[in-house]
């Protein structure tokens, strides 16, 4: 339970920012995210792993460093503190009117797009530095996976949003910033991210695989092993 209330905390400290800067149009709104989400990933890292998100949470699952009874678990905590982040956020900025990203025509194909990639990064970092046995203890994971979504924010925020987050797209959406009719976007787009990061993993790390649901090439037999046998 205590992982899930961590997971809980965690992105309701990250979509409460986001909301916060996005509803207030902070100047240094990109800078802010990545730097709550850089502590939280610090304050939680030891506790839960500190996904923070379901597209990580997932990729963390096929990557095989997370049991499958807790991605549903996970997942319901991020979205609970989303949406609570997301009430609290509109009620403290108060604005006097929210217009959601208009997205349409190629800006759909550019948003999916661009969700799949800043995603695909994030969730590649945080299998690399997080989950890693070549770099364990590390200590600049948090600030890796910070700066992936400042850079994200920064590069793509324009285009897309930049959520890289189902529950950030979650929250965002509740609060007004994107519509309900194109949800479908961030959710299909950041969730596949977080499948072909894992797959990526995986295929670039075959002696680091520890179960999951896909195949690595380590458990394929090698032809030296074939032909010994």
């Amino acid at each position: 339970m205590r992982k899930y209330v961590v997971e809980l905390i965690g992105t309701f400290g990250l979509v409460f920012t986001v909301g916060c800067v996005a509803l207030s149009s902070a100047p240094l709104g990109a800078v802010a995210i990545g730097a709550v989400l850089m502590v939280l990933v610090y304050a939680g890292g030891h506790l839960s792993g500190a996904h923070y998100n379901p597209a990580v949470t997932l990729g963390v699952y096929l990557r095989g460093k997370l049991p499958l009874g807790d991605v549903g678990p996970y997942m319901a905590a991020q979205l609970i503190g989303a949406a609570i982040a997301a009430l609290l956020g509109r009620f403290i900025i108060n604005p006097h009117g929210v217009h959601s990203l208009p997205l349409s025509g190629r800006g759909i194909f550019a948003a999916l797009l661009a969700e799949f990639v800043f995603t695909f990064l994030l969730v590649y970092v945080v299998l690399n530095v997080a989950t890693s046995k070549d770099q364990p203890n590390n200590s600049f994971f948090g600030l890796a996976i910070g700066f992936t979504v400042l850079a994200g924010a920064i590069a793509v925020g324009p285009v897309s949003g930049g959520a890289f987050n189902p529950a950030v797209a979650f929250g965002a959406t509740l609060m007004g910033l994107f519509a309900w009719s194109n949800i479908w976007i961030y959710l299909v787009a950041e969730l596949l991210g977080g499948v072909v990061a894992a797959i990526t993993f995986r295929y670039l790390n075959p002696g680091d695989v520890e179960g999951g649901v896909l195949p690595s090439r380590s458990a394929q037999p090698s032809l030296v092993s074939a032909a010994e046998d």
